[in-house]
């Protein structure tokens, strides 16, 4: 089964999160920048949207992954971001023209 994994996270943990990706094998991922707010917002400020970035990642060891980006994000102060967990029937690679054959121990 594949999953994609999204995360939204501070800017300033991006390359802890990298390394720590690294470690746990990770061969792939994409960031983008973003803005946005959630539960914590600051209602005195006049734009309450504040820079983050969003890491997108496709793999069949979502949890391992997910659990990776909590360790090197998680400071335990409101706006350390959100992990979600998606089902996604298929991969394909654009360059082989084929689905990618990813395996819970890859």
């Amino acid at each position: 089964m594949f999953y994609k994994v999204s995360a939204i996270i501070r800017s300033s943990t991006l390359e802890a999160v990298e390394k720590s990706l690294q470690q746990a094998n990770i061969r792939g991922i994409t960031v983008t920048p973003v803005k946005g707010y959630g539960d914590y917002k600051n209602f005195f400020a006049a734009d309450w949207m504040k820079p983050f970035v969003k890491i997108e990642i496709f793999t069949a060891r979502a949890r391992a992954v997910a659990n990776a980006i909590v360790e090197a994000a998680h400071s335990g102060q409101p706006g350390d971001g959100i992990v979600a967990i998606e089902p996604t029937e298929d991969v394909i690679r654009i360059r082989e023209r084929r689905s990618l054959q990813i395996h819970e121990d890859a």
